[in-house]
């Protein structure tokens, strides 16, 4: 064998060995990312069984989402409102079984893939099944989760949404919502929230229509919003969890029921 076809065959074993390699971190980066993704944050068990037990709401897992639905018979108003980044779905039933009770709203939260919504924007066409006998349907989310509901608010939404509900979250530019004068829009920002910031809260309201509402919960940190626990990087609060919630539903309430909100 010449000297040039040594070289060559030693230059092809050096290339796969290269591309070997790659594939190696590839394939370990994928890992690494589907067992971060597929550890989500769990519910707290004792609020989660505190509004399971509310006698004013019915809570029940479909397999696909978790519905909130009143006791009683419904307004008609539905939300379809999707988690947060690596947050199940049951985080959220705390924080909206004492707006389901006050309002009479009924609240569709879907599991997502690798539980993040930005995987599954319209996750929305397909939750609306879970309850037929609601006309009037909302979207919302909370944090990543509140994003890409307002790129789904911004499209063009199979059923038909009323407006948007943002909790500690923001829409971009591009989900288009700036000029729409057809979309009620409540955003509700944590005044000790450093995941979502205050600062980032209010540089981004310019993305949602001008009659948008902002209410800010002082003392209120990220992870409050649901009930899940600490979260990596959050601020501290400085409102219990429970006064968190309740300020949380007055806010809400309000806007989805004005007559029938309850005091905070």
């Amino acid at each position: 064998m010449t000297e040039d076809a040594r070289g060559g065959r030693r230059r092809r074993r050096r290339r796969w060995g290269v591309a070997a390699g790659l594939m190696v971190v590839l394939l370990a980066a994928c890992a690494a990312f589907l067992g971060w993704a597929l550890t989500p944050y769990r519910a707290d068990p004792v609020p989660l069984a505190e509004a399971v037990e509310n006698p004013a709401v019915q809570v029940r897992n479909t397999g696909d989402a978790v519905v909130v639905a009143p006791a009683r018979d419904g307004t008609g108003t539905g939300v379809v409102f999707y988690p947060g980044a690596r947050v199940e779905a049951e985080a959220y039933v705390a924080s909206w079984a004492p707006v389901v009770a006050d309002t009479g709203a009924t609240v569709v939260i879907p599991r997502m893939r690798l539980n993040m919504a930005v995987f599954d924007v319209n996750r929305a066409d397909s939750a609306v099944s879970a309850v037929p006998d609601v006309d009037t349907w909302y979207v919302g989310g909370h944090s990543l989760g509140g994003a890409m509901a307002a790129s789904y608010a911004g499209g063009d939404p199979a059923p038909g949404v009323e407006g948007l509900i943002l909790w500690a979250s923001y829409a971009t530019e591009s989900a288009g919502l700036a000029d729409r004068d057809d979309l009620r829009v409540l955003a509700v920002a944590g005044g000790r929230d450093a995941l979502t910031s205050p600062e980032e809260f209010e540089e981004n309201v310019r993305h949602l229509p001008g009659s948008a509402e902002t209410v800010s919960v002082e003392g209120m940190n990220h992870a409050q919003f649901g009930s899940y626990g600490p979260q990596d990087g959050d601020g501290e609060a400085a409102l219990s969890d429970g006064r968190a919630r309740a300020e949380l539903a007055g806010v809400t309430g309000a806007f989805l029921a004005p007559d029938a909100a309850p005091e905070a």
